[in-house]
């Protein structure tokens, strides 16, 4: 076999032709990675190589055939077969030299390409800014699909003399087996069958991302396999031979056993340095226990920027990580949800789509006449039992202070937990109940309205009157949220809050210490801000918060509205800093606050953390470092605007807004008796079990604007600035975090690295690295041929 394997190599080298298809094997890809535009690496802006990954399997498919048409029919043709049957080898023997041959002269065109990771890793920012591990798993994938086309292309030369029609047999073959079973799998009678599994693209696509799995591996196996028993069998048939039967049924045997034992036990080795393609034992564990199939359409297509393509790219790859623990019970595909609707009927379909929380962004896109706006979704629908559950891909589009790179980068850290979280949701029968406190003079359902319809998507969300619902109701309650309520609690209302808190439910407050309202101001100017009795101050205390009734003014303040003077009897309005809404950023790692936008806050006090014994407490939010802390009372006027605050006298500690506090507390009414006017027989508990609750000292932090016709504005959304802060990204998590105990939450801790090219490097020296990558892999190739014709020549000479 070793004497084929050489006599093989030595043969094809030795041709003008190796030299001359390689030669454009490589010009082809290097232009495909380097020069044109849609598929360019500088243009693509990240330090990656995925162009190369996605662009070589279709040269392949033209590079492999060319090397392989002449292995057997050549040999066939000028009847040299026969001659190698009379050496002391064996037909599988000459068909795996030839099949090996094949394989090394596809490494041996794949060795140049090496200059375009050396060219990436160097106009990397910071140089060296690549994932080396991704890119070597990437190379296995490629080297695994040349294997596989190297077996079908040897096949194809095997079954005919002509050495073109063995090439179009092999080209044909290699594109089916590489996309005509997807293409297959979008007719309407094979939809759901899962029978893209069969093609080459489904198995090359997972491995090609850095990701090993054993599946994966076993397919192109198999894949070889067959196709070298395929040759064997048709030179076998030409000989006039019978197959061995027994050597045919054992091989078969091993290659079912090996398909039926990685499907059901498999593993995966991903290569990527922050190991990015590994799924959490958690969504692992969801995936696996599916009670139904789930179904996920994600409208990121069409005509896309690069980075739109790299979040495309990052949604396949995790739905197709998730859907490898489901049991083929996850399926997803991905449309253009405008690709088919007429251009007068656009308005409604989008106006349709975000009804359904399918929420549209405006994206430039370059053409030739300039750049032209054009409506994308970057979102997903997660289907499951008749619900529908939206996904917001492009994670916090407005975060204040992060690139549009880092965006991005944060919006595919969040692709596991979003995804997770809402399969399991939609999947899982019952939603968690959550709800808001009544009877004090709480903020209303129009201030609560985006609040309680974002939380609905995932929770049944409602208000709770804690004079008349019974205890046992109330248990059912997996969070209870007490939005600013102004009027005090009675002894019995406090007690329900405490036992249920005790029997492990958890308590989000929200609560404004200081009776300040921004419309008092404009009616009359100033106001006096003074404490509120909410009866709630040794409550809390006891669980180990203070709220101070105090106010915070910072100069990191949204703008407010004040009018400056009338021009021709209209007024003028000026957006100006009120230092009395301040935007606290988050800066925890928790991942309640984990790359959320600024929150905005409204007439804030400062929180003091007492030391209580088994409770854990995490501050989440926190004012900048440049304060003032207002002890109530406190006249407020709006006059105060006009007086540019001083940085030096805000110099400040920043002081504590929200704080998450995690173990077992200590009941207030320990050692206490039950307090009169219950109406029900409540068991005391003097201790809790483990529970949570996080205090807020905001009132308004989850309230949204109402505008003067009674139309309540999406949470976190100022209509006088037109900016939007992570208000509802903050009650959407606090509500994930609170309410499932999976540890789901905690995958938004997961960080990946952004590689970006150096834009500066690539912008002024673009044209040199183009020349590098298109000649120097050429210019390689050309040093081999002549070394190997001169140490040819002169073997031959003496």
């Amino acid at each position: 076999m070793y004497s084929i394997l050489k006599k093989e190599i030595t043969t094809y080298l030795s041709s003008l032709v190796a030299y001359v298809t390689i030669g454009v094997f490589l010009l082809v890809l290097g232009l495909f990675l380097w020069v044109f535009p849609d598929s360019s690496i500088l243009d693509y802006g990240y330090a990656a190589l995925d162009s190369l990954f996605g662009t070589a399997p279709y040269l392949f498919m033209f590079l492999i055939p060319a090397i392989t048409m002449r292995s057997l029919a050549e040999e066939r043709k000028e009847g040299t077969f026969e001659l190698l049957l009379t050496r002391p080898l064996t037909d599988l023997q000459i068909i795996l030299g030839k099949y090996l041959a094949a394989v090394i002269l596809v490494l041996f065109a794949l060795l140049p390409t090496l200059t375009y990771y050396y060219s990436v890793y160097t106009l990397g920012s910071p140089q060296g800014n690549i994932d080396s591990g991704a890119v070597i798993g990437s190379y296995i994938g490629l080297f695994l699909l040349g294997a596989g086309f190297a077996a079908i292309g040897l096949f194809a030369s095997a079954i005919t003399k002509n050495q073109i029609i063995a090439f179009t047999i092999a080209v044909f073959l290699c594109f089916f087996f590489y996309s005509g079973f997807d293409s297959l799998s979008g007719l309407l009678s094979l939809q759901n069958t899962g029978i893209q599994g069969l093609g080459i693209n489904d198995h090359y696509q997972s491995i090609s991302r850095g990701v090993l799995d054993t599946r994966d591996l076993a397919y192109f196996i198999i894949l070889i396999a067959v196709f070298i028993w395929l040759t064997l069998f048709a030179l076998l048939k030409q000989q006039q031979k019978k197959p061995n039967n027994n050597i045919t049924i054992g091989a078969a045997g091993i290659v079912l056993v090996l398909a039926v034992f990685t499907n059901f036990a498999f593993t995966r080795i991903d290569f990527t340095r922050e190991g990015r393609y590994t799924i959490s034992k958690v969504s692992r564990g969801i995936l696996d226990s599916l009670p139904a199939p789930v179904k996920v359409t994600v409208y990121l297509q069409g005509d896309l920027t690069g980075g739109m393509k790299r979040l495309q790219r990052a949604t396949a790859d995790m739905l197709a990580d998730l859907q490898a623990y489901s049991h083929r019970k996850l399926q997803f595909e991905f449309v253009d949800p405008l690709k088919k609707v007429d251009a007068g009927q656009q308005e409604q379909a989008i106006n349709e789509l975000q009804a359904r929380g399918i929420e549209p962004t405006a994206l430039s896109v370059k053409t030739d006449d300039g750049v032209t706006q054009k409506t994308i979704f970057p979102a997903a629908m997660v289907t499951a039992n008749g619900k529908d559950i939206p996904v917001k891909l492009l994670y916090q589009q407005t975060q204040m202070g992060l690139s549009a790179d880092e965006v991005l980068n944060n919006s595919i850290q969040n692709l596991e937990y979003a995804f997770t979280s809402a399969i399991k949701k939609v999947s899982r029968g019952g939603k968690p109940q959550i709800g808001f406190t009544t009877g004090h003079d709480e903020l209303n359902d129009i201030q609560l309205n985006d609040a309680m319809k974002s939380l609905s998507d995932g929770y049944e969300v409602g208000r709770v009157d804690l004079k008349s619902i019974p205890f046992d109701s109330l248990m059912k309650v997996r969070l209870m949220v007490v939005p600013k309520p102004e009027k005090p609690f009675t002894e019995p209302e406090k007690f329900k809050l405490d036992q249920y808190l005790m029997r492990g439910g958890k308590i989000l407050w929200t609560i404004d210490q200081v009776n300040a309202e921004l419309d008092s101001l404009r009616g009359h100017g100033d106001q006096l801000a003074f404490p509120k009795q909410l009866n709630l101050d040794d409550q809390l205390f006891v669980y180990g918060i203070r709220i101070n009734y105090d106010l915070i003014a910072d100069i990191s303040a949204a703008q407010i509205p004040v009018s400056t003077g009338n021009v021709g009897g209209q007024p003028q309005i000026q957006m100006v800093p009120w230092l009395f809404y301040p935007i606290f950023m988050p800066l925890a790692k928790h991942p309640i606050v984990r790359n959320l936008d600024g929150i905005r806050g409204e007439f804030v006090s400062t929180i003091d953390l007492l030391d209580i014994r088994d409770v854990q407490k995490t501050v989440l939010l926190a004012s900048s470092p440049y304060n003032h802390k207002i002890t109530a009372p406190h006249l407020l006027s709006l006059q105060a605007i006009e007086q540019e605050p001083d940085p030096k006298q805000f110099q400040s500690v920043p002081k504590i807004t929200a704080v998450l506090l995690e173990g077992k507390f200590q009941s207030d009414f320990k050692n206490r008796p039950v307090p009169a006017g219950l109406g029900e027989n409540i068991i005391q508990q003097s201790a809790s079990r483990p529970t949570k609750m996080i205090v807020i000292s905001d009132g308004d932090v989850f309230k949204n604007q109402v505008g003067a016709d009674g139309s309540p504005y999406p949470l976190g959304y100022d209509r006088y600035t037109r900016q939007s802060y992570g208000n509802k990204n903050l009650l959407l998590n606090i509500a994930d975090y609170m309410t499932d105990d999976s540890g789901l939450i905690a995958l938004r801790n997961k960080e990946i690295k952004l590689r970006l090219l150096s834009r500066a490097r690539v912008r002024n020296e673009k044209l040199y690295w183009q020349v590098i990558n298109t000649t120097i892999p050429l210019f390689l190739v050309l040093i081999f041929a002549i070394f190997q014709h001169y140490m040819r020549k002169r073997k031959y000479a003496h």
